[in-house]
């Protein structure tokens, strides 16, 4: 079940928001995570049991760490989270990197070892990767001193809660990934009211917007780029079927972030943001900081400071490191880590050139396309997963492969939809809002900031609302008409 589809928006949701606000509060908890394990069961039952496991398996670690602090036995507490990190990162292997693994095994030394066949389940990245940040900041923070002289008690001794944190359904199958610290408070008490409300549907709203308008109607024409046979197409196609991909997963993952902070408001938490109009950065580092902000703040907790940051060790592999993770993290294909290699290299390269000439200043147009085009030539590996027909793909987008004739030509995949959908998606890609703001207090006194300024609140509102109504109609009017509507975040 994805939260793009009919049965969720028209009979899951509507159910869940019902019963959530109809039953008492001592038993929300109960409802929601019932409701987010039948979720996760979905179209895959025989999974609810890894789900299972995960949420005991971190919740007794939890509490053994718990209690090897408060009685002194720092030696059981190490190798409880010793087992933690064994557990957690076991279960990702398996599911997710056994059969490559086997695979290389096989391909590198000729053998007949079987492949095993291993379905990977959904959202496993995401989960384990919470249940595994849990147990570690319990090790680090649980039993320490406040300033008023009081303990600070991290660790959840209640399963329920624990067990929604890890399985929550708004941000269980595609983040973001959520710190336990930060809804913490969220599980224990929560409150709801009408804004904060209607704030929730309107940001789901625009993330189902970006998720089935914007990125499946330029996925579905970058999908058919990219299955078609390389050796006929022309550079101009291939530049469109990349440039369409990377528009296509921007707006996908960041629709799904808006939809999960969006439900996650309706049931009364606030999840951290996901992404910050990544596409204007001007340097790969600035990038990062603006795309999948949750696992770029995971890695740098929980990978690149142990590893030393910037004051223990050698920096350029620390950070080499991380990105290496963050290839890996991303799928079980050769694909993934050179691409998170290639992003690697680049960070490397920036940091280099900054402290090797800290007065240069790069302009900002040469800034940002430079960033694009290497996220751009990264996504080509990304897409594809493997390193043979990337090359081949990017021999294309270069001109250094020019076929005799060309299938087809460009017209066959721009209409005027798809033309328009584009531009709309290039605009929506801009903080137009951002930059509205800095140009209003630079010039309070043009007219058209007083303009605006002047229009009532009320007004403003209801234009917003209607807009947001109408946009919803758009959507199911898309989800209805088209058949396309995949779930590219199945391998994470």
């Amino acid at each position: 079940m994805v939260f793009s589809s009919i049965i969720f928006l028209c009979i899951f949701l509507p159910v869940m928001i019902i019963g959530y606000y109809v039953l008492p509060k001592k038993l929300k908890n109960i409802f929601l995570l019932i409701g987010s394990l039948f979720f996760y069961a979905f179209g895959e039952p025989k999974y609810i049991f890894l789900m299972i496991a995960s949420i005991v398996g971190n919740y007794l670690f939890g509490i053994i760490i718990h209690y090897s602090e408060v009685k002194g036995k720092i030696p059981a507490k190490k190798a409880t989270l010793f087992l933690t990190v064994a557990f957690n990162i076991g279960l990702l292997i398996y599911f997710k990197y056994f059969v490559l693994i086997v695979t290389t095994i096989r391909d590198l030394f000729d053998s007949n070892i079987t492949v095993p066949q291993i379905a990977l389940p959904i959202g496993i990245s995401f989960f384990t990767f919470q249940g595994m940040s849990y147990v570690i900041d319990v090790y680090r923070q649980d039993n320490k001193l406040k300033e008023d002289g009081t303990r600070y008690e991290l660790v959840q001794k209640n399963p329920i809660n624990l067990a929604l944190y890890i399985s929550m359904f708004p941000q269980l199958i595609a983040g973001p990934i959520v710190r336990y610290g930060d809804i913490k408070d969220y599980l224990k008490d929560r409150t709801v009211n009408s804004d904060k409300f209607v704030s929730g549907i309107e940001r789901f709203i625009i993330g189902l917007a970006k998720k089935v308008i914007l990125a499946n109607s330029l996925g579905e024409v970058a999908d058919k780029i990219f299955t078609s046979d390389f050796s006929y197409m022309g550079t101009f196609v291939s530049w469109i079927g990349i440039v369409f991909f990377t528009i296509q997963i921007y707006f996908d993952f960041s629709g799904y972030s808006d939809m999960a902070i969006g439900l996650g408001r309706m049931f009364g938490f606030e999840f951290m943001e996901n992404f910050n109009y990544p596409y204007i950065s001007r340097s790969i580092t600035e990038h990062w900081r603006r795309w999948h902000i949750s696992l770029s703040t995971w890695f740098k907790d929980y990978v690149y400071i142990p590893l030393g940051g910037n004051r223990r060790g050698n920096v350029y592999v620390n950070i080499f490191i991380v990105f290496l993770a963050t290839g890996i993290w991303h799928g079980a294909a050769w694909g993934y880590l050179i691409w998170g290699m290639w992003h690697g290299m680049f960070e490397l390269l920036e940091k280099y050139l900054k402290k090797k000439f800290p007065n240069i200043k790069v302009p900002a147009i040469i800034g940002w396309a430079y960033t694009m085009l290497v996220i751009i030539v990264g996504f080509v590996v990304f897409k594809l997963e493997e390193i043979a027909p990337a090359l081949s793909y990017l021999s294309v987008m270069f001109g250094i492969s020019r076929p005799e004739y060309t299938a087809f030509s460009p017209a066959f995949y721009l209409d005027n939809k798809v033309i328009f959908i584009f531009i709309v998606s290039v605009l929506a890609c801009i903080p137009w809002k951002q930059y509205y703001s800095e140009f209003a207090n630079a010039n309070s006194d043009n007219a058209v900031v007083k303009a605006v300024a002047a229009c009532p609140e009320i007004a403003v509102e209801t234009v917003k609302r209607v807009a947001l109504l109408v946009l919803l109609a758009v959507c199911f009017m898309f989800i209805v008409n088209s058949t396309y509507n995949p779930f590219i975040y199945f391998r994470f």
